[in-house]
């Protein structure tokens, strides 16, 4: 009984977050157009009312922990869920994100993505779509901001296993940029796919960053050590075990 109440409850929740982002959308595109401040201005508030709404509807706490990076830096972060994309975005000043191609053909998301100066990737030609992510990063960096990266590349379930990418290291030589290592648990209670969302505390974790300089296999493997980890040490503070699942 009580799983079929969170099952209805995380379902008007959904329906609930999707039906803002589409009221905010509209309401803030005569703004976000004419000024890069008015989508950076929209898509803050709908981070923050939505990790309000998953407290309130679902019982999902959000907590940021670690120091927060300000300043022009490469995030690595680990990717499990849609909420820490939120509060990821929610706790950066300036937040732009390497991101799918096909998200700029999204309605509502594509428009505030551009205008936030996210950089698409076509996935499928890998090399030429590294080296043009290198290009485009460097053109959009005449502005200050934070760029968040998946080294991974996709969302991976809490507990699943899957390579790191040479992206984010390229990015990190090419920029000269520090990068922050980012941690999550937020998969366990909000999963990639279905309605029902669990309740407890969802923690991003802003981890020590590494400065440039680094050669690149010594890079990874020091990004692909601390994000594991510590992203491990989080799912078992919430009582999940990560090597439960292969």
């Amino acid at each position: 009984m009580l799983m079929a109440i969170q099952w209805v409850r995380s379902l008007i929740f959904m329906i609930a977050i999707y039906a803002w982002m589409l009221i905010l959308g509209i309401v803030f595109a005569p703004y976000a157009l004419f000024a890069k401040s008015g989508a950076l201005r929209a898509c803050k508030t709908y981070a923050h009312t939505t990790m309000w709404l998953a407290r309130w509807l679902v019982g999902i706490r959000c907590e940021v922990r670690g120091n927060v990076p300000h300043g022009e830096v490469v995030i690595g972060a680990k990717h499990q869920s849609f909420l820490d994309i939120i509060m990821i975005f929610d706790a950066i000043p300036h937040g732009k994100f390497i991101m799918k191609r096909e998200l700029l053909w999204t309605p509502v998301i594509g428009m505030y993505a551009r205008r936030l100066g996210c950089i698409p990737v076509n996935r499928g030609k890998r090399g030429a779509a590294v080296a043009k992510m290198v290009k485009d990063v460097a053109r959009e960096f005449s502005e200050p901001g934070q760029l968040v990266i998946y080294p991974q590349g996709t969302r991976v379930a809490p507990g699943a296993h899957k390579p790191y990418k040479v992206g984010t290291a390229v990015l990190y030589e090419g920029l000269a940029f520090p990068c922050v290592p980012v941690a999550t648990n937020a998969g366990v209670f909000w999963p990639r796919s279905g309605v029902l969302r669990k309740p407890g505390t969802a923690i991003v974790d802003f981890l020590e960053p590494i400065e440039p300089g680094v050669a690149r296999n010594e890079f990874l493997e020091r990004l692909e050590n601390v994000i594991e980890t510590r992203s491990n040490e989080l799912m078992r503070e919430v009582g999940f075990e990560p090597d439960g699942i292969h």
